[in-house]
């Protein structure tokens, strides 16, 4: 069947995609999670807008658009991490990191960790996933989250680097867009980092905080 990214979309949207069915009862949890994240982020980016006149530029918005799109991409990525503990498509692509790891010590870790503690690794990935996307969609904490999606990034590059079906580029430039996220603090444009700022009562340990998270 032909298709195209409006269709894959709506798809995603009513919960008719392959990783959704695979859930069950399951899928209704995201189904509806998705769309309140993506409410939340738009009531947040039009408090900011009408609050704060620093926030009315293209620049901002840009970012915000940006962010929201990268923060769907994880939302997207963590539903094939399921169920828990051990879903097939994550522990297929956990074992060939034991043969595509660029680095010898990364196919070992793989082969004698990953593998045999899959139970434990799958949860670990599926959390760290579903922050990632609710720290981009939402715009909060997102230095923090930026850096750690970066390492993450960074880790999936190695570990599959030799691939034959992974393009190695494609992990370095999500790698990058966190790295631009982090470095230039993305949940301030729009985000609930800009809220958080511009509400901390005084500059205390909350506010210092709240400024190198987010």
């Amino acid at each position: 069947m032909r298709t195209n990214p409006f269709y894959d979309s709506w798809l995603f949207l009513i919960g008719s995609t392959d990783d959704h069915q695979k859930l069950g009862a399951l899928a209704y949890v995201f189904i509806i999670l998705f769309p309140l994240l993506i409410v939340a982020s738009l009531w947040i980016a039009w408090t900011n807008w009408r609050e704060d006149e620093t926030q009315r530029s293209g620049t901002n918005l840009a970012t915000w658009f940006c962010r929201v799109l990268v923060g769907c991409m994880w939302f997207q990525g963590f539903l094939w991490k399921l169920p828990l503990p051990i879903s097939e498509g994550f522990q297929f692509w956990t074992g060939q990191m034991v043969d595509n790891a660029a680095f010898e010590f990364h196919r070992a870790l793989a082969k004698n960790v990953y593998v045999p503690y899959l139970q434990v690794i799958q949860p670990l990935v599926f959390l760290a996933e579903l922050s990632f996307a609710t720290s981009l969609i939402l715009g909060i904490g997102v230095r923090l989250f930026g850096v750690l999606g970066t390492v993450f990034a960074l880790h999936l590059w190695l570990g599959l680097y030799v691939h034959p079906n992974e393009w190695p580029w494609t992990y370095v430039f999500l790698a990058v867009i966190m790295t631009l996220f982090a470095a230039h603090a993305a949940g301030r444009s729009l985000g609930a980092d800009a809220l958080l700022r511009r509400r901390a009562a005084k500059d205390g340990l909350v506010g210092r905080f709240v400024s190198v998270a987010g």
